[in-house]
């Protein structure tokens, strides 16, 4: 009987710690984000106390597209960022309850773990702030933690999910967490300038070559803000927007109280441009070539302006040419197909 007892309770530690090595191995730590070609290089920002794991993607991604994070129900992270656009949102303005809008454009969440400022004036040092800022911002989800919690604990589906991710009961710090994490998955790259640059000279035509050498040149100098495999710096510039008068947005002064910042923005990313307009950080410019022409005359009149921007004086056929390149950044998306 003993001998009985003691092969059964020793059963009940095998199959206890295979248990265990199994949740060990399902949790297992994403140390580098696979990404598609053109971005192999760059350096990837994910924080100490929020590894990737294929858990908290999936979690996340569930957060992503719910519209109980928003007080009234009507409005997930996805009305604002649509994979379909870019993760933006087409409007002149971003969105949120009740029809509310806020004075900026929507900035595409494609391949933010290569930074680590956020928003348009660099506000946000992480992901992390960027969530926890939009859901207590009374233009976009207007809710709080706690009310969005209570919701949650009613669903049987995210009680699993958040023990699989986080080994614990629903929390606030977890939901922003896995949102954060499944954002760091968003990125776009395998564009026909990728597959140029990696040998398919098929990739790019004849009229984009030229554009590319155009972006590059010294003439043009758009590369030394957008720069890099993904065609940002991730610094502030005033790229001569034209500045409202009466209620002028100060952008980058607003967040250091320095005057070297009036009217900055952060550089966007140009990858996927063809799906994220309008553009600049008010939504003034409709299509890419409206944004070619805005380059191509200086941009508007505003005593801040970069000395960089200045009139390029483009042919009919180089403005062609610019347009054919930047379409050609647009890449897939790693959504559709990475991590699910």
């Amino acid at each position: 009987m003993k001998s009985k007892l003691l092969k059964i309770v020793s059963i009940i530690i095998v199959f206890s710690f295979i248990g265990c090595s199994n949740k060990k191995e399902q949790n297992k730590v994403i140390t580098k984000l696979d990404t598609p070609l053109g971005l192999e290089n760059l350096t990837q920002y994910i924080p100490k106390d929020n590894p990737l794991t294929k858990e908290k993607i999936s979690l996340g991604r569930d957060l992503f597209f719910d519209k109980r994070l928003s007080v009234d129900g009507t409005v997930s992270c996805s009305f604002c960022h649509s994979p379909l656009l870019g993760f933006s949102d087409g409007r002149y303005f971003a969105s949120g309850v009740f029809g509310l809008k806020s004075k900026r454009n929507t900035t595409t969440l494609l391949n933010r773990i290569f930074a680590q400022e956020n928003f348009w004036d660099g506000r946000a040092k992480s992901i992390e702030e960027v969530i926890s800022e939009h859901i207590k911002d009374p233009n976009v989800f207007a809710n709080n933690l706690d009310n969005i919690i209570k919701l949650l604990k009613e669903d049987k589906k995210y009680i699993k999910k958040f023990n699989n991710a986080f080994n614990s009961d629903i929390t606030g710090d977890g939901l922003v967490k896995a949102i954060a994490t499944f954002i760091r998955t968003l990125v776009t790259g395998n564009s026909p300038y990728d597959k140029f640059l990696a040998g398919d000279k098929n990739a790019l035509s004849e009229s984009a070559q030229s554009g590319l050498k155009l972006f590059m040149s010294d003439r043009l100098k758009c590369s030394v803000c957008h720069s890099g495999p993904n065609f940002s710096d991730e610094k502030y510039h005033n790229n001569g927007t034209k500045i409202n008068k009466e209620n002028p947005d100060l952008g980058r002064y607003l967040i250091t109280k320095n005057d070297e910042g009036m009217g900055k923005f952060r550089t966007p990313t140009l990858r996927d441009i063809g799906r994220t307009s309008p553009y600049m950080h008010n939504g003034s410019i409709k299509g890419l070539h409206a944004l070619v022409d805005f380059y191509n005359k200086g941009g508007e009149k505003n005593i801040y302006k970069s000395p960089l921007i200045k009139p390029l004086n483009l042919t009919d056929s180089e403005k062609n040419d610019l347009f054919n390149f930047l379409r050609s950044l647009t890449g897939t998306n790693v959504y559709f197909f990475g991590y699910r």
